[in-house]
């Protein structure tokens, strides 16, 4: 891509609207454009970072079993209200058709896959099953104040898992966790926090958030520095400076953010919405069921939180919306190339640096008298200049 035919143009300053400091540097730096309070545009760079997340993502969930399907986002009132959700969930936009028909955006898609998977699990054969989409989710957001970390129209990868019994409930879901830690750590994130936090209308259990700790966060974790507890504050017994329950050790507590989630959702949708199976014995049992989320854009809302400096965004490399041109490009690499007329030096040097490129190449009649080109990482100080003929050896 040539940088004077990329659709979206860097703004001299951020928008004075956004609190988030994530939010305003995807903002100037040309990634997305706020519609209104909570409803974002991703343009063309946003775009390629969502999309690689979504990959990051759909790669990890088809490791662990888990097959994809589309769901649709309009749903009708009576199966919201076969689980009883219709009138106890309060942050559903609902709306009527032309023939007064009643029904709801999808905040949530539990009833719709039950739907699906009462029609379809007969038998103890038919399960273990994991089924997910990555698909966009509406809720009537009341705080929706910090970017993309708190929005009404969002993307979320969910993926619901249908079992025999608990015992292969719990073995999936110990899987499921592992994955999300993959996924986390491809997407650039080193420090992740996995702590207990309540079920609320899906679960009385509690449940796992996976937290990436920063002080734009929402949530309040207390957490042993060792591992061995980590709870939000909300349902913590425990405070800062208390002995850790399980080591002794004193526990930190740390703002967050909260960019997944795993649920286990027991019988709690497959009793009211009669979704059974006939076990070995000729049994009839209940399905148990499992739900595991992920916020897409808020991963990469919090990619620009934690990596930025005051000249922008530093993207880590597997979300990184381009690295090289040319030749690299026949090596697979993805090239942003700044070819802009009337533009100096500078102002290229700092759009690169605002949109976050993560490698910076420059070619010059100073370079070019000792056939090399100069290569700076965005995230060091130092400039490596290496031979044109060496570029291809040159490990990015």
């Amino acid at each position: 891509m040539k940088q004077s035919q990329l659709f979206a143009k860097t703004l001299k300053n951020p928008p004075n609207d956004e609190f988030s400091q994530g939010a305003r540097l995807l903002t100037q730096a040309g990634f997305i454009q706020k519609l209104s309070s909570g409803i974002y545009s991703f343009l063309p760079l946003g775009f390629l970072v969502l999309k690689k997340i979504e990959n990051i993502i759909r790669e990890e969930m088809n490791a662990v079993g888990g097959q994809e399907l589309l769901m649709p986002a309009l749903h009708p009132k009576e199966i919201w209200e076969e689980s009883n959700r219709w009138s106890a969930a309060d942050y559903l936009y609902k709306l009527k058709d032309r023939q007064k028909k009643e029904y709801v955006l999808g905040a949530t898609h539990e009833e719709i896959i039950v739907d699906i998977a009462r029609k379809r699990i007969f038998s103890y054969r038919d399960l273990p099953l994991a089924l997910y989409q990555i698909q966009t989710k509406f809720r009537d957001e009341l705080r929706a104040k910090s970017g993309l970390l708190r929005t009404k129209e969002f993307s979320m990868k969910d993926l619901y898992s249908f079992h025999a019994d608990e015992k292969d409930f719990r073995k999936y879901y110990e899987k499921v966790k592992e994955a999300y830690f993959k996924i986390f750590t491809r997407c650039g994130f080193k420090d992740i926090i996995v702590a207990e936090a309540a079920g609320g209308i899906f679960t009385k259990e509690y449940t796992h958030e996976f937290q990436i700790p920063t002080e734009a966060g929402e949530d309040n974790i207390v957490f042993c520095p060792k591992g061995d507890y980590a709870k939000n504050r909300e349902i913590s017994d425990k405070t800062k400076g208390d002995k850790c329950p399980v080591c002794g050790a004193r526990l930190e507590e740390k703002r967050a953010i909260e960019a997944g989630n795993i649920f286990p959702l027991g019988t709690r949708f497959s009793e009211p919405m009669r979704l059974n199976f006939i076990d070995k014995n000729g049994e009839k049992k209940l399905v148990i069921m499992g739900c595991y989320g992920i916020g897409l854009g808020r991963v990469l809302g919090a990619a620009a939180e934690i990596h930025h400096d005051e000249k922008g965004v530093i993207w880590p490399e597997e979300i990184a919306p381009f690295k090289f041109y040319q030749d690299l490009r026949g090596r697979g690499i993805e090239a942003l190339y700044d070819e802009r007329e009337g533009k100096t030096a500078g102002e290229k040097f700092a759009d690169a640096d605002l949109i976050g490129i993560p490698y910076r190449m420059v070619v010059s009649e100073k370079t070019l008298q000792r056939s090399s080109v100069e290569i700076k990482k965005r995230d060091k100080q130092n400039i490596n200049l290496v031979k044109i003929k060496d570029i291809k050896n040159f490990k990015f």
